[in-house]
């Protein structure tokens, strides 16, 4: 039975169980290592602004979504604020092994962008809310990577 014929009887269909080894690299292309070294040497969150429709895109991209202009060097830098627009209380730490506590994940809009990232809230779960002021707080300079986990978690903006 060739590839494009479709099977009519379970006797024509064929499977294996293997191991089947697949190696391959991620690569966060342009726009996501300038995200990284931003946040990394500087403390903040890059990303790209278009002239044309006045949208501030995070995560950072190359060309803008609505009119395709190209953002290659419409980089801006954006403080570690925002605002939880979505979140979720968690029993497992990262690895799926049973946590002592909750943990509360958000999704936080950043002011000021388009867009968001996923980070930890340091509050209790009885205490979270959608609309809740928050900021990030960065691992200190020497331990930063260049990668998202840079930001430790994100605590309650106290007005």
């Amino acid at each position: 039975m060739g590839i494009r014929e479709k099977p009519t009887r379970m006797d024509q269909v064929q499977s294996w169980r293997a191991d089947f080894p697949v190696e391959y690299l991620y690569t966060t292309g342009v726009a996501g290592e300038r995200f990284a070294k931003t946040l990394r040497e500087r403390g903040m969150l890059a990303a790209t602004r278009c002239q044309r429709c006045g949208v501030t895109y995070l995560p950072p991209r190359i060309y803008c979504q609505r009119c395709f202009a190209d953002l290659s060097e419409s980089w801006v830098e954006v403080p570690l604020q925002g605002v939880i627009h979505t979140y979720t209380v968690v029993p497992v730490r990262a690895t799926g092994e049973p946590s002592q506590s909750l943990e509360v994940i958000a999704y936080i809009r950043i002011d000021g962008t388009e867009g968001g990232i996923l980070g930890r809230v340091a509050v209790s779960p009885e205490a979270v809310y959608i609309g809740m002021a928050v900021e990030g707080v960065l691992a200190p300079p020497a331990e930063r990577r260049g990668a998202v986990t840079d930001i430790r978690y994100f605590k309650p903006i106290l007005s």
